[in-house]
């Protein structure tokens, strides 16, 4: 089989194209035929070394994707022949990918392969930071930071789905027109945020979600409404910003990380719980992710390059 492979913590210029053997299930895994995968921060920071999870190189890249179970090692509970999307550490950016059962789930046929690759990580980070981290409630105002981005999006679209009003914050009017499009009720610029958005709730956001980090985190504190928390998802900015405390007492508010895949480690079950609880959303269309742009596999490093330049409006895939 053709899959993309990381021969050293050079950067995403590094990878490149290896046949290599279709690999057998292990007991509790499948094996799937990978119809698209996706593509996803993660990998662009393993490609450097800086990701938390680290693999000795030379490995097969890729942590999700989409397509048909292939094999099924012992006692996962899938056929040959189901339509499937997965979640893996490694190895999803490949012609043929081994995942766990409990990280992969059945898709509805009205799903498509392309939709199914965009959603795992990201509908799943975005449904864990809101509904489990943050105890999102319908009616409630959530701050979304990088809402034009792959996780920003999805969050975007979970919120909406969970009746919550949106304000996305996006750093240019490109994006916003783009976010718009998915239904939010507020969009505003990156510049001047916070400003903007006490224009819009005096009394400040329940929640603000960030993946971006850097210099917004303390703007994105002053926004919280008394009992408000931010949830930290990440820091595509580069910078991992600090709090000071006082400032949490003062005003009680709550900062809450969001670590989803380390929070899979010891509850195996709570990927295929999400999946059920967000299943009818997906059916109805409301958790369908905007494609930014696909890939052959022999462009992989040009699509990580993508994710890099910050001009992502959307979900990147692969197509093996």
């Amino acid at each position: 089989m053709k899959a993309v492979q990381l021969p050293e913590l050079t950067g995403p210029q590094a990878l490149k194209v290896v046949d290599a053997d279709i690999p057998e299930p292990p007991a509790g895994c499948v094996v799937v035929e990978v119809h698209t995968a996706g593509v996803t921060f993660p990998e662009l920071l393993q490609t450097r070394g800086m990701y938390q999870t680290k693999h000795q190189v030379p490995f097969i890249i890729g942590s999700e994707g989409a397509g048909t179970v292939h094999a099924v090692g012992k006692g996962a509970d899938f056929e040959v022949g189901d339509r499937v999307a997965f979640i893996t550490d490694k190895g999803a950016w490949a012609q043929y990918a081994v995942a766990p059962a409990t990280h992969t789930v059945k898709l509805p046929d009205e799903v498509s392969f392309e939709a199914a690759a965009g959603m795992p990580m990201n509908v799943l980070t975005a449904d864990f930071a809101l509904r489990h981290r943050g105890n999102l409630q319908a009616g409630q105002s959530v701050l979304i930071h990088g809402a034009a981005g792959g996780l920003g999006s999805a969050l975007v679209q979970v919120a909406l789905a969970m009746e919550a009003e949106v304000i996305a914050v996006v750093s240019t009017e490109e994006k916003a027109a783009i976010v718009k499009e998915l239904g939010v009720q507020h969009v505003v610029l990156a510049d001047g945020f916070k400003d903007r958005v006490k224009e819009i709730k005096p009394r400040g956001v329940d929640l603000v979600a960030d993946p971006v980090g850097g210099d917004r985190f303390t703007d994105s504190l002053r926004c919280l409404a008394t009992y408000g928390t931010l949830l930290v998802l990440g820091f595509t900015a580069g910078g991992i910003p600090e709090v000071k405390v006082n400032r949490l007492l003062l005003n009680n508010i709550s900062v809450a990380g969001v670590g989803w895949g380390a929070a899979t480690v010891p509850n195996p079950g709570l990927i295929d719980e999400q999946w059920q609880t967000l299943l009818p959303h997906v059916k109805a269309g409301k958790l369908n992710p905007r494609i930014h742009a696909t890939f052959p596999l022999e462009d992989a490093s040009a699509a990580l390059a993508e994710l890099d330049n910050r001009s992502v409006m959307g979900k990147i895939l692969l197509t093996p």
